[in-house]
């Protein structure tokens, strides 16, 4: 009896040294997607800082620059949601490698770009480098849903950390070693990244439970890009909802941050040494949010109250922003904008991906950071139009009754919320 009472015992210690290892190998594989994902953000936000003195110093005017941006951010909006049916059919490792290869191919080009061509001819392997969607698709799918919240929210260190490192190393190393050295850095450290991930991103990041139901739970289309498919996710109860919510909710202070370069100009008067800062203050506070603030208050809150507490919170810095007059008046604004603007995407992004089969996760990952292209794609035509017609204040007001209707929509309609990996 002893003998089998200390036998059952071991492998009662063992199974539980097995399963500490386990969670303790999901942590280390966490923690890799939030390297590569701040390293990749920092890279991104350093080319970002020196595309205008680049493309200058090649003799493209502000409409040539305008059909770059354009150009980047349409192949980032297709990009988006073909890199998440690759990632739900190839795995997240293969996902982030063919992200990073493809930062890689797009500092060479860069580095080459010694022409007009070439400059958009660069832009090119954009269409693959989403390494903030990659990492997401890591900590999904190594996550519990009741986790997800935090974790996904733990990523907005990342972005504070590329906004900081990103813009300040760009601006160093292309004032003291050249133009081009940003483009270097920039080849060297995607390929570091990718190294990274295919040394230390498991082949298969989903638990084994998921398996099984992927292989009966698989889209209908082989296919990378099917209109079919983004309807069929939309049809989920829930999806579309919460999506139309995530779009519109930051709609208006997006076409703002797309016209914040002009008005930091006109409007505030503001040195581009000056705006360099603002842009840092922004990374910080970013950083203290999503490290301090929303992983709590998602642990500690329901998903529905925190949408809604995120798009009030919207509405009140729309009133701010219509009120604003000086550049201080924004910095005081800029706390409840980036505490709302964080937690819109964070809560929205765990939402949508608890309500779509494990199979899916990643397209819906894909659909969700397409978002932020399709602003950038169609906001400098709009934003344009409502500076130069109502002025600083237009995009306050249009924040403020966007919001304000979308806060009554969610008080009044009962959205579905839960999981359906199953299905």
């Amino acid at each position: 009896m002893n003998a089998k009472t200390s036998s059952g015992g071991e492998e009662e210690a063992s199974g539980m040294r097995n399963e500490t290892l386990g969670e303790a190998k999901r942590r280390q594989v966490i923690y890799v997607a939030y390297v590569i994902a701040a390293l990749d953000l920092t890279f991104l936000f350093m080319q970002m800082g020196i595309m205008p003195y680049l493309a200058k110093s090649l003799g493209l005017d502000s409409v040539g620059f305008g059909y770059l941006q354009t150009i980047f951010g349409v192949l980032q909006l297709v990009g988006g949601y073909i890199f998440g049916r690759f990632a739900d059919q190839f795995g997240a490792r293969a996902a982030l490698i063919l992200s990073c290869a493809s930062g890689s191919i797009f500092f060479l080009l860069m580095s080459l770009s010694t022409s007009i061509p070439l400059l958009f001819l660069s832009r090119l392997p954009a269409v693959f480098m989403h390494g903030m969607p990659g990492a997401q698709k890591v900590i999904t799918d190594m996550t519990a849903p009741s986790q997800r919240a935090g974790a996904l929210g733990r990523l907005g260190l990342c972005f504070g950390v590329g906004i900081i490192a990103g813009s300040a190393m760009g601006g160093v190393l292309s004032t003291k070693f050249g133009i081009y050295v940003p483009t270097y850095v920039g080849l060297v450290g995607s390929l570091i990244n990718t190294l990274i991930a295919m040394v230390w991103i498991p082949s298969q990041t989903k638990p084994k439970s998921d398996h099984h139901m992927t292989e009966h739970s698989t889209s209908r289309s082989g296919s990378l890009f099917s209109i079919t498919e983004i309807l069929r996710l939309m049809k989920f109860p829930g999806v579309m909802e919460v999506f139309i919510v995530k779009v519109f909710a930051g709609l208006p202070i997006g076409l703002f941050m797309i016209m914040f370069s002009i008005i930091s100009m006109d409007f505030f008067g503001l040195e581009a040494v000056e705006s360099g800062y603002l842009m840092s203050y922004f990374g910080v506070l970013q950083m203290v949010v999503q490290g301090l603030v929303v992983g709590k208050l998602a642990s500690h809150c329901t998903e529905m109250t925190l949408l809604r507490l995120s798009v009030f919170v919207f509405a009140g810095v729309g009133l701010g922003m219509a009120l604003m007059r000086t550049v201080w008046h924004y910095c005081i604004i800029a706390v409840p904008l980036v505490f709302a603007f964080s937690m819109l995407a964070t809560i929205t992004d765990s939402i949508l991906t608890k309500a779509v089969p494990s199979s899916d996760t990643g397209a819906m990952l894909g659909i969700c950071a397409s978002v932020q292209p399709l602003t950038r794609t169609v906001g400098p035509t709009i934003g344009g139009v409502l500076y130069k017609q109502f002025g600083v204040s237009s995009f306050g007001y249009l924040q403020l009754v966007v919001n304000l209707g979308l806060f009554v929509y969610l008080l009044k309609s009962k959205i579905p919320l839960g999981d359906v990996k199953s299905q």
